[in-house]
């Protein structure tokens, strides 16, 4: 009885779907956050008959033949990386990127971390951090007597310093792009980092080149459409209950089998 094992890889792939489905829910309101979508591929099949074989000795064949599947698996869980609303926050270190790119910060464990998350500020330093207190990569050192702050759409960070009149240059944000960005591989704390799929980051000016710009006091919303998103959870509980059912009718074919006299 195969469509006790069947609908059991269909329970298991809809299990899997709603998981990914809950978690873009979770993360609704996680700034930079990208939703994710779960792809699937049917699994081996088994022939019993094959199309074109020879059904005759005057050579006629038959025109289909008889495969039996084995179910279904997940492929993949891509992630859409659509740009999300930008919204105003008041914050002047707050900073959403319009179009493509992303910053970057330095991981604690040396790595760099690629991330749409621009909600920065200064550590005891003066250094530009992330909320985790990971430097913003290049550096850039905001002095404790710097005012009025300003980073323009191509990532120019000015500030007045102390009483000065005319702002002083401290440095200038960069963005990363990538050939596949659905390559990269999330490691939390809203940050990727490139993988072999994703290929090498390539850096770039904001606001040039196709790279996005740079908004002060902005931050990007997760893409994350709850309608759709509930929408799709009905749909896979839906599957799920249904290949629930096959598992039920198979049991009771079987348990009819087992009875016969």
């Amino acid at each position: 009885m195969q469509a006790l094992y069947i609908a059991s890889t269909g329970m298991a792939a809809q299990e899997r779907n709603v998981e990914v489905i809950s978690n873009n829910i979770a993360n609704m309101r996680t700034t930079g956050y990208k939703r994710q979508r779960v792809e699937f591929q049917d699994l081996l099949y088994q022939q019993l008959a094959r199309a074109g074989a020879q059904t005759s000795d005057q050579g006629t064949k038959s025109p289909v033949g008889v495969e039996i599947g084995s179910g279904v698996k997940t492929a993949a869980t891509p992630r859409i990386m659509t740009q999300g609303t930008v919204t105003p926050t008041e914050n002047d270190l707050d900073v959403a990127v319009s179009g493509e790119g992303y910053f970057a910060v330095a991981l604690p464990d040396g790595r760099t971390g690629y991330t749409r998350d621009g909600s920065f500020d200064r550590d005891s330093s003066g250094q530009l951090v992330n909320v985790n207190g990971y430097a913003v990569q290049p550096g850039i050192t905001i002095p404790d007597t710097a005012n009025q702050v300003s980073i323009s759409a191509d990532g120019i960070v000015q500030a007045y310093i102390g009483n000065a009149t005319t702002p002083t240059q401290l440095g200038q944000l960069q963005l990363y792009r990538f050939a596949n960005k659905q390559g990269l591989e999330a490691v939390g704390d809203n940050n990727f980092v490139e993988t072999a799929a994703s290929g090498a980051a390539q850096a770039g000016t904001p606001n040039t080149d196709g790279m996005g710009k740079v908004m002060q006091g902005y931050l990007e919303e997760a893409n994350v459409n709850s309608v759709t998103e509930i929408a799709d959870l009905i749909a896979a509980q839906r599957a799920y209950e249904m290949n629930a059912r096959v598992v039920t009718g198979a049991d009771e074919m079987l348990q009819s089998v087992s009875q016969m006299r």
